[in-house]
């Protein structure tokens, strides 16, 4: 690896101990795994030794009970001190050692801070920045925190860090397709009806109001997630796997993407969830929920049909759906086929399209067909062909640890990504906010607005 240093602003935190150190665990027992030191920065007062228990606990919890792993356990420091003034700053990096990789374990605001005092001190040649997202409040926001990190470090050791493009799943995506030739030359509007991108959850907000209050589902997951997994669904083949190329044809596709027929109010939709139950478990009205400001309206449920303008997809609904407190998780891509142009008379039984599902969790795909039934040949049938993909030596967290500490960017987000991301969704935002778009109740345990279940979001008018 070619970091000497990883420093954690927002040790504390929860993104810290319930995601970063376990993903760095096992990356550290991994045969990918390397020596180097761990300074954990937080304002909150802790000695070192707490702190090694903490991340020994944490190591533990993601499976790291190696040599590697225990060792920097052992020997890793924490340092109390506010990551937004300079004194502060240069006092943590004269304690690293070699190359350092800052990774923003912070408030979108605190993260702007910090890079804003570190703008104007001396950091290391080669220093490496990992950003979690969201990245910005908006299109320009975003846009100016761009111009605010190209100021202090180069784009290429700029890491915006998106878990989902760790997910071995979403990266097989890139498999099925480029590697089979049978699917590349069908993957087209002639051929497709419809995809739809679904990350369904039964969590309720779990204590999240801080953050997902402000955000809601659109911007907690359509917008930071499911565009980028919808761009590795419908982008061009790229040369290579190398950041530029995968990246290069990744932006393309958002390019070309807008709110389908430039209709948010008719192609949105946004729900909120009341009290219900969840395998046994009460979970009251989001109105209810601790830190929930109802000024705020925010939805725990969005609906969103794109469409992609260009030769390839034209015409074609691209549906991201994402929401909480919902009865059944759904965490899968669905590439919905055009059905037969014509059946010849005689046939019966089930027809309909063929379906391709990639599923995000589990790590499943399969592909619903028609055949000749069993016992009279001339009755059509369903049959599913499934099998489970390999999953990856490391977590999605493990994976992104790793381009960071070897300043490989392919599964970093790239700035003109992020902003795109945000023009993509603005016009939907803006709908919302002007109620154009009603905002709906559904149960906690349902699947959602019962009026939704009727009617498909991009179905033909």
């Amino acid at each position: 690896m070619g970091i000497g240093t990883l420093i954690i602003f927002g040790a504390s935190g929860d993104l810290t101990q319930r995601l970063l150190l376990p993903g760095l665990g096992q990356l550290l027992d991994s045969k990918r795994g390397a020596d180097f030191k761990l300074i954990g920065v937080g304002q909150d007062k802790l000695s070192d030794s707490v702190w090694r228990s903490r991340v020994s606990s944490s190591f533990k919890a993601g499976g790291a009970k190696g040599a590697r792993s225990q060792k920097l356990a052992r020997e890793t420091t924490y340092v109390q001190a506010d990551v937004t003034n300079q004194d502060d700053l240069r006092k943590v990096l004269a304690l690293s050692t070699g190359t350092p990789a800052i990774y923003f374990a912070l408030p979108p605001r605190v993260t702007i801070a910090s890079c804003e005092a570190l703008s104007k001190i001396s950091l290391p040649s080669g220093t490496v920045f990992g950003l979690e997202k969201p990245f910005g409040t908006d299109l320009r926001s975003a846009a100016a925190l761009n111009r605010r990190l190209v100021k202090i470090l180069p784009e290429s050791q700029l890491h915006r860090v998106d878990h989902f493009l760790g997910k071995s799943t979403v990266l097989n995506v890139l498999g099925v397709r480029f590697a089979n030739r049978i699917l590349e030359p069908i993957w087209n509007s002639e051929n497709i009806a419809r995809v739809d991108i679904v990350f369904d959850e039964t969590l309720g907000l779990e204590g999240r109001a801080g953050y997902y209050d402000r955000a809601g589902a659109l911007v907690d997951m359509i917008q930071s997630h499911l565009l980028l997994v919808m761009a590795l669904v419908a982008m061009e083949p790229p040369s290579s796997l190398d950041a530029d190329d995968l990246r290069g044809s990744m932006a393309q596709v958002l390019r070309a993407t807008r709110v389908f027929k430039g209709e948010p109010e008719h192609f949105s939709r946004r729900g909120r969830y009341t009290s219900g139950t969840i395998a046994g478990k009460k979970l009251p009205d989001y109105l209810k929920e601790q830190g929930v400001d109802p000024k705020n309206r925010t939805e725990t449920l969005a609906e969103v049909a794109f469409g992609i303008e260009n030769w390839r997809w034209s015409g074609v609904p691209f549906v991201l759906r994402s929401g909480k407190a919902l009865g059944l998780a759904r965490k899968e891509i669905i590439v919905t086929f055009k059905d037969v142009p014509h059946l010849p008379k005689g046939f019966s039984g089930a027809t309909g399209p063929a379906t391709l599902r990639i599923g995000l969790s589990p790590d499943v795909i399969s592909l619903d067909l028609n055949i000749n039934g069993e016992g009279n040949p001339f009755t059509i049938d369903r049959v599913v062909l499934e099998t489970q993909f390999a999953s990856g030596d490391l977590a999605p967290y493990g994976e992104v640890l790793f381009g960071l500490l070897n300043n490989d960017p392919t599964l970093s987000v790239r700035a003109d990504e992020i902003e795109e991301c945000w023009r993509i969704v603005a016009p939907v935002l803006t709908a919302w906010k002007h109620n154009k778009v009603d905002l709906e109740n559904y149960r906690a345990g349902s699947n959602g607005p019962a009026r939704w279940a009727k009617r498909a979001l991009g179905a033909s008018q």
